[in-house]
């Protein structure tokens, strides 16, 4: 028995959601069918709502209902600090931990060259505009520890250079309640060349 072309497009819909696959897009489409009166109603009034509302900030790239951005527009953060993140949802976990008192600045991918992603199609001239201007002392690139997120901090640092802004990046090593013997070399590696004094 085959569903009816609107379940199907509603599956074919869902399964192109990060982390739902077929199978659970046909269990997670059941689920709203099954809960439609408190689930399904409230989530396509929600979504039609942040399709209508949601814009890009025009500072930062951050998403977000007005622009500039809430994050932006806070006159309690440090207006010399800019933490760079690969994506809104690096911004995310990064603001979900606290850990920036500044604000960001959204890259919106990696530099890939083998996927064809290149200088242009990240958002690094717009970094660069606001060190020059915005009375930046501080760049921490928050990228991750791949082989394209070091190439992209190298890139964004070298351009940085002549700015004489502070450039900076995230400490790699053991995270906090990790165990020595279940960590990769590199990780131990990077842990031990970035040791301090305790």
């Amino acid at each position: 028995m085959t569903a009816s072309p609107e379940i199907e497009r509603l599956i074919q819909l869902l399964a192109r959601v990060p982390g739902l696959g077929p199978r659970s897009a046909r269990r997670a489409a059941l689920h709203l069918i099954q809960k439609r009166d408190q689930l399904m109603g409230p989530l396509a009034e929600a979504l039609a709502s942040a399709a209508e509302r949601i814009v890009i900030c025009s500072v930062c790239g951050n998403i977000d209902t007005a622009d500039p951005c809430a994050i932006c527009a806070d006159a309690r953060r440090e207006t010399g600090l800019i933490c760079v993140v690969e994506t809104v949802a690096d911004l995310w976990a990064l603001e979900r931990a606290g850990a920036v008192a500044g604000r960001y600045h959204v890259l919106g991918g990696t530099l890939s060259p083998l996927d064809g992603i290149g200088p242009d199609d990240l958002n690094i001239a717009g970094l660069v505009e606001r060190v020059g201007s915005a009375g930046i002392t501080e760049v921490v690139l928050a990228v991750n520890a791949t082989v394209d997120g070091q190439t992209t901090a190298h890139y964004v640092t070298d351009l940085l250079e002549p700015t004489g802004v502070r450039v900076s990046q995230l400490a790699h090593g053991v995270p906090v309640g990790g165990e020595l013997d279940y960590l990769d070399e590199g990780t131990l590696s990077a842990a031990v060349k970035a040791r301090r004094p305790f």
